[in-house]
């Protein structure tokens, strides 16, 4: 019976936040690091069928650089980057594009119908609805001249197909993004899915913008989870990335977020994706076990 009444008073506490999110559009992003264990891939995926049922319109945005060096690896082709950037020529983009449209997405939209929701990978039958430009890497040289670097089929996103993605949402479809884009001239890129979650949540003025990594969030001090912050506002952010306390892979996901919440999101969070239901224990309970930025 006491289990019963713990199991009734967890669901009380999630009512007003079940309330306020309906119908409202949740974008998370989550990369390798989720992927790598299925048991939490499956704890990821449970948390979004279960927004989806209360009514939430959850957008499901994911990595897979470590599954693309993998596969380049079995092919003899050692990966490159470039100030985080992965260095694409025509042989790399085309194994990009294989593992993260037709190996994870498809993998994850079949998982979600196993999970008793439908879910739909946006690049269907050749389109996209994402839209690239070519990006350059800018360096400084000797002299302080600005000088582009080529780093091949690497993309900015510059647009979506609003409609495309409201539409899914709208019909109970779960959108899954692999971070693939077209650009206008026809050309594939492969684009940041960081940077693919954010400006998606900016063009569809998201609730939330959610990236699960595997740190329990924001460390004021290096190493010491004791220094562990529940919100961050953005001259902290920077403060911290000055100090090189942000960087690596922290690094685009705060600047991420920052961008997001300027541009009208409500909230960005920064999450471990290890905890079990992660999602659930941010969105629907009152403390959250994440870092929130705001600005």
């Amino acid at each position: 019976m006491e289990n019963a009444i713990r199991k009734a008073s967890v669901l009380i506490e999630a009512l007003p936040y079940i309330r306020s999110f309906k119908n409202k559009i949740v974008v998370i992003k989550f990369g390798g690091g989720a992927m790598s264990s299925d048991e939490i891939l499956t704890n990821v995926l449970q948390d979004i069928v279960f927004m989806k049922t209360v009514g939430i319109m959850p957008i499901l945005v994911h990595g897979g650089g470590p599954h693309i060096s993998q596969e380049m690896e079995k092919k003899g082709l050692t990966p490159k980057f470039v100030e985080g950037h992965r260095i694409t020529d025509r042989e790399t983009l085309n194994i990009a594009k294989d593992v993260l449209i037709n190996q994870i997405s498809a993998s994850i939209v079949k998982k979600i119908s196993c999970l008793g929701s439908e879910a739909a990978c946006i690049w269907q039958n050749g389109y996209c609805p994402i839209i690239a430009e070519k990006y350059y890497i800018e360096t400084k040289s000797d002299n302080g001249k600005v000088k582009k670097l080529d780093i091949g089929f690497v993309g900015k996103v510059i647009s979506i197909d609003k409609d495309k993605f409201l539409n899914l949402c709208n019909t109970c479809i779960i959108p899954v993004v692999p971070p693939i884009a077209k650009g206008i001239n026809g050309d594939v890129y492969n684009v940041n899915a960081d940077n693919v979650a954010a400006f998606i949540a900016k063009a569809l003025g998201a609730e939330k913008l959610v990236f699960l990594s595997n740190t329990h969030g924001i460390m004021t001090r290096p190493n010491d989870e004791t220094s562990f912050a529940s919100t961050l506002h953005e001259d902290e952010i920077h403060s911290l990335i000055d100090k090189k306390i942000i960087s690596g892979g922290m690094l685009p996901k705060t600047l991420s977020c920052i961008c997001a919440v300027k541009a009208g999101v409500k909230k960005a969070h920064i999450i471990n994706g290890q905890i079990p239901h992660a999602l659930l224990l941010e969105i629907f309970t009152e403390k959250g076990i994440g870092t929130q930025i705001v600005v």
